[in-house]
């Protein structure tokens, strides 16, 4: 194999905005790398976890440097969500996360519920993976963020085995 040779050609225009784009799709997800590597496990025969959801994300949530977060996924899979996800603010800087916990035919009753808060101006995320079972119908989340700060919201499933997950709802944003 031959040494590296340094380039001597600027970059063109296109590889500058591809860069551009990349750097900030990786400073979007760096907060949440534990959480979409949990949340995008088994996304492809070749690809999950952070590669996957930067690629879901530079797909399908990116317009130029953009980001819309109610586009973005935090969780990618075929295990079903559950009906009437609700979450509002209670005393202490929490959020309480509510569903219908009737698990159905093709859902099981201890699959646990991945919260996420995220403040993606402060790069500030508040999460769990491991959450409540489906059954309980209600979970809450301690978020310890500054008062003014803006954080959007996400919810999934992952299945009791751990063999698959949810993909992820986005729930809108909440101001502390």
């Amino acid at each position: 194999k031959a040494r590296y040779k340094t380039r001597t050609k600027k970059a063109t225009k296109t590889e500058t905005a591809n860069r551009q784009r990349f750097a900030e799709a990786q400073r979007w997800l760096k907060p949440l790398l534990e959480f979409v590597r949990q949340g995008f496990k088994g996304y492809s025969p070749t690809v999950e976890g952070f590669i996957a959801a930067k690629s879901h994300l530079m797909r399908n949530a990116m317009d130029g440097l953009q980001i819309d977060p109610s586009l973005a996924l935090v969780s990618y899979g075929d295990l079903p969500l559950a009906a009437d996800i609700a979450v509002g603010k209670i005393p202490g800087g929490s959020l309480q996360f509510n569903w219908d916990p009737r698990a159905g035919d093709v859902a099981h009753p201890r699959d646990q519920v991945m919260l996420l808060a995220y403040d993606a101006d402060h790069e500030t995320a508040f999460y769990t993976t491991t959450g409540q079972f489906r059954s309980t119908g209600e979970d809450i989340l301690q978020v310890g963020g500054k008062k003014g700060n803006t954080y959007h919201l996400y919810f999934a499933f992952t299945a009791f085995d751990r063999s698959r997950q949810s993909d992820s709802v986005y729930l809108g944003t909440v101001k502390f």
